[in-house]
Parts: C-alpha cells; structure tokens; sequence
C-alpha cells in the first residue's frame, strides 16, 4: 500500500506522497475498508480476491437486537418509518389489483367480450416492465436535488395514480394508469432506501435492512386487510378499493415536516460547490467507473427476482390447483409473507456479522433443500409449512439486499443506483409467472380428484432449482462492503483513511474528496490533508 499526504487548497486537487509510518505517526490510526471502482473490473483477480475473502472474512460477534431497535436517535427512527411506510404502502397500492382482478375483467368485459382475467393481467405486467423508468427518473431526481422532495413528489404521484385507476371508464384507460403507476412505484424504493440507510447507524445497519425490505410483504398483508374491509361491505366493488388506497399521501406530511435531508446529498452538494462540479459531470465520470458494477448488479438483482417471483407469484394457484378453497389458498398465503417477514429481518440482522453474502449463500441451500417438499407435497398442512420456510429463506435473502445494495453503490448516484438495478432485474424477471404457467400446461398431472391440471409443482420446482444455483455462483463471485460509509462526498469508493490528532481529524476516500468532518478541518485551517491509500 502505497499513501500519499499533502496539504491542499481544494478537495478535488488534495493528493501527494508519504509512508505508511508517516501518516500513522499523524496520530491515532485506524481504517474504514471500503470498495473502489477499480475493483468493479470483470477480472481474474478481483474474482478470486471475491472467492478469498468469502472464506477468510472474520466473522464479528452479533450484537443484541434490541440493543440495535433502541440506538437509533428519534430523527433517524422518524426517516426509517417514512421509509418503511412509503414502501409497504406502494406495495400494498400493486397488491390491491391482484386481489381483484376477476371483478375488474366482469365489468370491462361488458364493453369488450374478449375481455378476460388474463387479459386483466396484462396491467400487472406492464406495471413491473416500467418500474425502471421511475427508478432512473426518480434516483436521478434524488440524487440532484436531494431525496425528501422527490420522494414527497413520489408519494403524491402514486397515490394519485391509484385513485384515478378507480375512475378509469374502459380498458385502455386503465393500462395507461397503471403503466404510470409502475414508474411511481419503481421510484418509491430507491429513494427510500438511500434515505434510510444513509441514516441508520453502520452496526445496526443489517437489521434494519431486513426490516426494511419486508415492508414489500408488510404491504401484501395491508392490502389483504383492506380488501377483506372493502368486500365485505361492497362486494365486488373494486373500484372502492382504490378510493381507499390512496390515503398513503398523508405519509407527505410527517416526511415534510419530520424527516431532514440526507447528509450524504448535502456532502456531495458541497463537494460539487467547493470543485465547482456539476451532476452532469459527476454522471458521465461515475458511468466511466462503474459500469461493469452495474451490469453484475442487474444480472444478480435478476436471479434475485427470478427468486422471489418464481416461489411466489404462482404458488397460489398451484394450491387451488389441487383442489383447495380460496379461503386454504389465503390462509396459505398470509403464512408465507409471515415467514417472509421473519426470515428477512433475522438473515438480515445475522449478515451483519457473519457477512451478507454467506447469508445470501446459506438461503440458497436452504432455500434448495426445501425445494421437494415446497412443490410436490398434497396435504394443505405440509403446503403451509413448506411455503413459510421458503419464503423465511426466500426474503432471507433479500433482508441483505438494501444495505448491500447501498454499500456498494457509487457514492454520487446512491439514490439512483440501488433502485434502478433492483427494478431492471425485476423487469428481466417479469414473466415468471407466465413462463412457469404455460410449462406446466404443457406437461399436465392430476390432482387428488383425478382431474387434469398443470404440472406446477414440477415447473416450479425446476425453475427455483435453475435460480438457486443461479444466485448461488453470481453472488459468490461479487463483492461486499459491510463497513462502506456512506456519508461521504466522494465521487468514488476507496480505502477510507482517518487519522485523528489534536489539530483536526482528516478524512477522505480514493478520489480525494472530503466528508463533513474534513470539510470543517478545511474551515478551521484554510486548507486540510487529504490521505489516499492505493490498493495494490
């Protein structure tokens, strides 16, 4: 490792040499490991340098979860719960039309016969085919001007979007709303999700990322309330079940008055001012850097949603396909999104200390080994049972995926990247449902009455089997960064060096930019040491 010291006028110029002993002689020594760009490259190096730190890693001590619940400040517990809320809230807006899709196809099919449950569909599809748009559009947009106004925007936008779709007069009409809808949606939870882990204390961050990501399925169980409410006093009026979701706009409220901006927007705010950069500028660099990071990303955030969407969308069906009452199939399906929510906060919280990728790993053995039971079991107990622990390893997974997301995004884009590869995976994935659907009509079984029905047990089974080992080797290959800090005005990941002395306390990554404590050592001397230590 080679450092360099010198003092400097500006961030963006601060950078020249000196030893190791040097810098550690400035004082108290210690480093904050964290990813550079470079070590985005596809290359044979940095793969085994992934293999090797799998196995080498240390594994730390967990710390008491309710110790974690406790530590955070009322500021940073008011950000969390906004964030939550406007995700399990967006989810439970997607989630009110899948519960109703047959009502909605009887009334439109009066205008036009060839008007179908299937058909109806189609709104679902296309609202994840234009999540990524609302990702880009709406990351950008935090990353510009910051996150609380654009996610206020976001908040305002779909809840609108789901009350129009109750007045939508024919079918054409409703396609176009919910296609917009999907890029409220697909804004929501990048937004969200840079908020919130730019805020969460860097111990307690694996928690509450699991905590955070099952606000999806938290949404699943709100929706199911809320239809229950609505159809049993207005049955098959579906249209009153989006009067009633809109209501998640009163969210806009305490984020306006309650929630504070980000610290990691206003450090790269101010490193933008004090360079005399610009966004435009800082976009076109951070795609020169990390664009081989983006592509690994979707293609792992692929395998992820293959993962969810392959055990979830059609496991339903396959319950009634056997024979079971609506009421078994939604008695099965709170069951999973109760192992789901368990399962993602435990793994979540256990990836915090014994690293987020062999979390990741350990879901899909698990995940693997459940696959027989999950698929070819006939009793509705053993269904139950085997749908809870699917999901628990299933979203056990996925509790990882918002602080690994965030920890190895690129520092001025955090609002953009997280969500935009979460939800272009998500599109990749779309067809999961159809495509295990139409295999399994072309290889039919009978169920326990002797009727003919599709083999979805046997196509299910298949496809999460091909995933898992799918998941299995892209994140084994990848890399992680549970110690990133993510406040930071850096422009690019690097070996974070802070040494502190009785003079002021310096601090900054590869690029050579500062954070807030190096902005007030600037302050207070007219000019501040950057360090930078070079991975060799």
């Amino acid at each position: 490792m080679a450092d360099e010291v010198t003092p400097a006028a500006t961030p963006a110029a601060a950078a020249a040499t000196t030893t190791s002993k040097d810098a550690e002689a400035a004082g108290d020594h210690h480093t904050v490991p964290t990813m550079s760009a470079s070590e985005s490259t596809v290359s044979l190096a940095n793969l085994v340098a992934a293999l090797r730190a799998l196995v080498t890693e240390p594994v730390q001590r967990p710390e008491s979860p309710w110790r974690l619940l406790t530590s955070l400040t009322p500021r940073q517990a008011v950000v969390f719960a906004a964030a939550f809320l406007g995700w399990a809230l967006d989810a439970m807006d997607y989630f009110l039309l899948t519960l109703c899709v047959s009502d909605i196809a009887t009334e439109f099919s009066k205008q036009q016969s060839w008007i179908t449950s299937t058909v109806i569909t189609n709104a679902i599809t296309l609202t994840l085919l234009f999540r990524p748009f609302g990702a880009l559009i709406f990351g950008l947009a935090g990353d510009k001007w910051g996150r609380r106004y654009p996610l206020m925007i976001n908040i305002i936008l779909y809840s609108a979007l789901e009350l129009v779709t109750g007045f939508a007069p024919d079918y054409g009409s409703f396609l176009a709303i919910r296609a917009l809808f999907g890029i409220a949606m697909g804004g929501e939870w990048g937004l969200g999700t840079s908020l919130a882990m730019e805020s969460i204390p860097l111990e307690a961050r694996g928690l509450f990322s699991g905590i955070l990501q099952q606000a999806y399925a938290t949404g699943n169980l709100l929706a199911s309330a809320v239809y229950y409410a609505v159809y049993s006093r207005y049955p098959n009026q579906w249209r009153v079940l989006f009067y009633v979701g809109c209501f998640p706009a009163v969210l806009v409220i305490i984020i306006r008055f309650f929630v504070p901006e980000s610290e990691a927007y206003e450090a790269q705010a101010a490193r933008r001012a004090k360079t005399n950069s610009n966004f435009l500028r800082d976009l076109g660099v951070t795609f020169r850097m990390y664009w081989p990071r983006a592509i690994y990303c979707i293609i792992l955030m692929s395998f992820f949603n293959f993962f969810s969407h392959g055990s979830q969308d059609l496991y339903p069906t396959y319950v009634t396909s056997l024979g079971y009452s609506s009421n078994d199939k939604a008695a099965t399906v709170a069951i999973s999104s109760t192992g789901a929510i368990i399962g993602g906060t435990i793994l979540g919280y256990l990836g915090q200390y014994f690293g987020r990728r062999r979390a990741i790993l350990l879901c899909c053995v698990c995940a693997g080994a459940i696959i027989y039971p999950w698929a070819f079991s006939k009793s509705l107990g053993s269904l139950q049972a085997a749908g809870f622990w699917m999901q628990f390893f299933v979203q056990g997974a996925w509790g990882c995926v918002p602080s690994y997301l965030s920890e190895i995004s690129p520092p001025a884009i955090r609002a953009t990247f997280p969500g935009l590869m979460y939800n272009l995976g998500n599109m990749v994935s779309a067809a999961s449902a159809t495509i295990e659907a139409q295999v399994g009509q072309n290889y039919p079984t009978k169920n326990f009455k002797g009727d003919t029905i599709p083999n979805y047990g046997l196509t299910q089974a298949i496809f999460i089997a091909c995933t898992v080992v799918g998941l299995f080797l892209t994140i084994s290959i990848g890399k992680e960064d549970r110690k990133a800090v993510l406040v930071t005005g850096a422009l690019e990941q690097g070996h974070v060096e802070r040494y502190e002395d009785d003079a002021s306390v310096t601090e900054a990554a590869v690029s050579g930019v500062d954070d807030a404590e190096a902005s007030k050592a600037a302050e207070k001397n007219d000019e501040f040491i950057v360090v930078t230590a070079e991975t060799k």
